[in-house]
């Protein structure tokens, strides 16, 4: 590398950290890494698999000689290639550091590691408990002082190596207290850790977005010494439904003198790891090298020595060929079918020779013949699966389009100025889902099947997403029948997302606040509690409100008079038990009420309402919600409850009055599924009644 990638005399240090928590890679993939390292021009790996049950769980145990002949190969294949090997131990779940047999145990630990060849060590702190055991409370001021001391022995102990990593247990600033400048913690590192040993930092955050030059000088100036960063931008144990094939990016060329190194700790699956690797390559080597702004990325605020868009392209173009080989553990034994070698190279099967290759009809369907894979299909991967806090290109439109076809589904339904427009982009959006489909299916049909296994369960997952999307636009079109696909109130297993955690994260208030599509907005959060005479007011102003504003904007005062009227105007009270509010941020905004018996108060609709419906359906309900919860789940959770409310008071069945007018919420019962119209001879003109069994 040029002077620019160094730091001091040292080569700067750059590669993978294996640190993720899920299965550790096997020494196969750990070899091939080696090879893709040495290729692209980085230079170490530093082991730290979380599960790895000799690296932290116990640690103290000394590897079996069957492990310890696994880990000598992998220390030697590692330097056949080139690159450096540096073994990480995690000793901080239950050492105590007063203790001088706990010392001796991870000096012992570490010396058998170094006698297979290893020369090069880390001491990892990360993710545990802060709080020190009285005895370590007896020996150190501090739990930052405890651990250096610990480092700083074992440093010694193994002969000062030219390589020895600490990871601080406050390694992002938004675990400094109160912050990085002012944090006792990182001051006693900096000040008190022997300067022949790095520190991994892993930027803002655990997981950062963007990694400053001013916040690297900030923490530098601290620790007394340039970080190696510990890049988590790849990284995906913490969401078991996200992975990330999107470009290294938001760290500017400008940090690397700034930096001892650059180690990214990437997706736990090995494969799909190709792009995350590749391009941290393309980032150190086009800095090192003064590489050329991209053109393409002329109008972009990049800086001039790294393009993304760039580093993606040639990565995506390097791993279609990676694809298209099966020399990879797992692959096919034979080729697809666009691959085979004409018939006359081919040597024979060992099957019965008399039989011929079957050939289909002129009226049968064609032999299916797998498409091959494209480097469009790569970069519409890439896109669906791009980055912890950005969606790529393709993604986001797919998004916008959705998000504008249903704002504006009206126009489908009706002929309008907007209808054409609609259509239009409606099948451009169906045309976009088709090449998500396509994708799929050429990926599972390519040669290399070892990368397929690593992604099947997140392919498969969006073009499920994908198929529901599209399905429910073509049903907002009236496009044939209402699709099965499309969400019901009974759907089948693989029609919704999210088991237990998803159901967890759906009633926390932070749910959807971190969402990447910010049209619509986050989530809002609703409250649905029992009414109380406090609330008549309330309830009667969001009446009004939506009388006054109905959809043809004629006054209220002027339509039939309604049995639901008096009930939401407080002139009748509703049952006791049967009387729900529904709340967001604002207040009061939507209420469902209900008489259990409304026999008694049908005399205000002069008989219109016949004895037969309300021995069938003697319940009542009023239900209104203002237009500004656009989310229809809260109002269909509210009746819901509601008829819970009116089962349990021993009622057979329920029903509603409404005006044509009232569009809004006429198609609200249309789509709970469970009211039905019910004819009535002598109703006023312009009201509907809908009814439900209980």
């Amino acid at each position: 590398m040029s002077e620019t990638a160094h730091t001091g005399r040292r080569v700067f240090i750059s590669g993978v950290v294996e640190g993720f928590y899920g299965r550790p890679w096997t020494m196969e993939q750990r070899t091939e890494l080696f090879k893709r390292e040495q290729k692209w021009g980085l230079n170490t790996y530093l082991y730290a698999p979380k599960d790895d049950y000799k690296h932290r769980m116990y640690w103290r145990d000394l590897y079996s000689a069957e492990e310890a002949e696994r880990l000598r190969a992998l220390i030697s294949a590692a330097k056949e290639h080139d690159v450096n090997f540096i073994y990480a131990i995690s000793p901080g779940l239950d050492m105590t550091f007063s203790n001088p047999k706990e010392v001796a145990a991870l000096n012992r630990k570490l010396d058998q590691v170094r006698a297979l060849g290893c020369t090069s060590f880390s001491l990892l702190f990360d993710d545990i408990d802060a709080d020190m055991c009285p005895a370590d409370k007896q020996a150190f001021s501090s739990f930052a002082h405890a651990q250096v001391a610990i480092s700083n022995e074992v440093y010694q102990h193994l002969g000062e190596p030219q390589t020895f990593l600490f990871c601080p247990t406050d390694y992002c600033a938004s675990f400094c207290t109160p912050n990085v400048r002012q944090s006792s913690y990182l001051h006693t590192v900096g000040e008190k850790l022997l300067p022949g040993i790095d520190v991994l930092w892993t930027g803002p955050k655990v997981v950062s977005e963007k990694i400053s030059v001013e916040s690297i000088e900030e923490v530098s100036s601290v620790l007394k010494r340039a970080p190696i960063i510990w890049d988590n931008i790849h990284a995906n144990d913490y969401d078991p439904q996200r992975i990330f094939l999107g470009p290294y990016k938001e760290r500017p060329t400008e940090l690397i003198p700034k930096l001892r190194g650059v180690l990214t700790n990437p997706n736990c699956e090995f494969y799909p790891n190709f792009v995350a690797i590749h391009t941290l390559a393309t980032w150190c080597k086009w800095a090192a090298d003064g590489g050329q702004r991209d053109v393409e990325m002329a109008d972009e605020d990049q800086d001039a020595s790294y393009s993304p868009h760039k580093a993606l392209s040639l990565a995506l173009t390097d791993w279609l060929q990676e694809f298209m080989t099966t020399d990879q553990p797992g692959g096919p034994c034979r080729p697809p079918a666009h691959l085979k070698k004409d018939a006359s190279d081919e040597e024979p099967m060992q099957t019965d020779m008399g039989e011929s290759l079957y050939v289909p009809g002129p009226n049968e369907n064609p032999l299916y013949t797998a498409a091959p894979l494209t480097l469009d299909d790569l970069r519409l991967l890439s896109d669906l699966f791009y980055l912890p806090y950005e969606h790529g290109p393709t993604a986001r439109t797919m998004l916008q389009e959705l998000d504008w076809l249903r704002k504006h589904s009206q126009a489908a339904a009706a002929e309008t100025d907007q209808t054409a427009e609609w259509r239009t982009r409606a099948q451009q959006f169906d045309d976009m889902c088709d090449a998500v489909v396509q994708m799929f299916n050429r990926l599972s049909n390519a040669p290399n099947q070892s990368i397929l296994y690593d992604l099947y369960n997140y392919i498969c997952d969006i073009k499920s997403g994908v198929g529901l999307a599209r399905a429910y636009v073509k049903t907002l079109g009236r496009r044939g029948r209402p699709s099965a696909q499309v969400m019901c109130s009974d759907p089948e297993p693989w029609d919704f997302r999210g088991g237990l955690s998803g159901e967890f994260q759906r009633m926390l208030p932070g749910h959807g606040n971190r969402d990447l599509f910010r049209q619509p907005a986050a989530t809002a959060v609703y409250c649905i509690r029992p009414y109380c005479p406090e609330d008549k007011v309330e309830v009667q102003r969001v009446y009004r409100g939506m009388q006054e504003a109905g959809d043809d904007k004629t006054p209220a005062m002027m339509e039939p008079p309604l049995l639901s009227d008096g009930l939401s105007a407080g002139e009748l009270p509703p049952s006791p038990q049967c009387a729900l509010v529904l709340e967001d941020d604002f207040g009061i905004c939507g209420y469902a009420l209900a008489l259990v018996d409304a026999k008694l108060s049908v005399t205000k609709l002069q008989g219109a309402l016949s004895d037969s419906l309300l021995e069938e359906f003697p319940s009542l309900v009023a239900v209104q919600v203002l237009p500004r919860v656009s989310d229809p789940s809260p109002a269909k959770r509210l009746l819901t409850q509601l008829l819970s409310c009116l089962r349990s008071s021993g009622s057979k069945g329920v029903f509603c009055e409404l005006r044509e007018c009232d569009r809004r919420m006429l198609d609200f019962f249309s789509k709970v599924g469970c009211f039905q119209p019910v004819h009535v001879g002598s109703l006023p003109q312009g009201v509907v009644v809908l009814a439900s069994s209980l």
